[in-house]
């Protein structure tokens, strides 16, 4: 499975946007600056955010973006899907009822034991993600990072 790039970028700005809640809003600008991303491409994907209910946005020079739910209420999942959507990678062509040894449509009224190993490994990898918070992915940067980004952008993080 690949997912864009845009997923990557959303739960990685997301993160940054968690940390630093607390100071106010991050503008577009600074989460481009701070990962070194294109801020045109990067506002679509924060715009789907909110869309989703992930984060709010607030206009005018003061203006950037929150968290609209608290931390550990924000799953990867639901990044992953403001951004990619929720539909399955794997779409199944019914191929065997094609060419030479097409089955009997009588014969396929079950999903094929392709198509049932398919879905079944995305709801595992969907309840995977569903089980991280965002604030678990917080948590799971390493202080040092988390400090010298915090410096650099003159805030300070009230999470351990």
């Amino acid at each position: 499975m690949k997912l864009p790039e845009g997923v990557e970028w959303g739960l990685h700005c997301a993160a940054h946007i968690a940390q630093y809640d607390d100071a106010g809003p991050v503008t577009r600008r600074q989460l481009a600056e701070q990962f070194g991303l294109p801020e045109a491409y990067l506002a679509k994907h924060l715009q789907a955010m909110v869309r989703a209910g992930l984060l709010t946005a607030t206009p005018g020079p003061r203006g950037g973006f929150r968290l609209a739910r608290p931390v550990d209420q924000i799953t990867a999942l639901d990044i992953i899907e403001a951004i990619d959507g929720g539909a399955s990678p794997f779409v199944c062509q019914e191929i065997r009822q094609r060419g030479l040894g097409a089955a009997d449509p009588v014969d396929c009224q079950r999903p094929c034991a392709v198509n049932a190993i398919m879905a079944g490994a995305h709801q595992a990898w969907r309840a995977q993600l569903k089980k991280v918070s965002l604030d678990q992915i917080v948590r799971s940067i390493p202080p040092a990072i988390r400090a010298r980004t915090a410096a650099r952008a003159g805030l300070a993080t009230d999470r351990p």
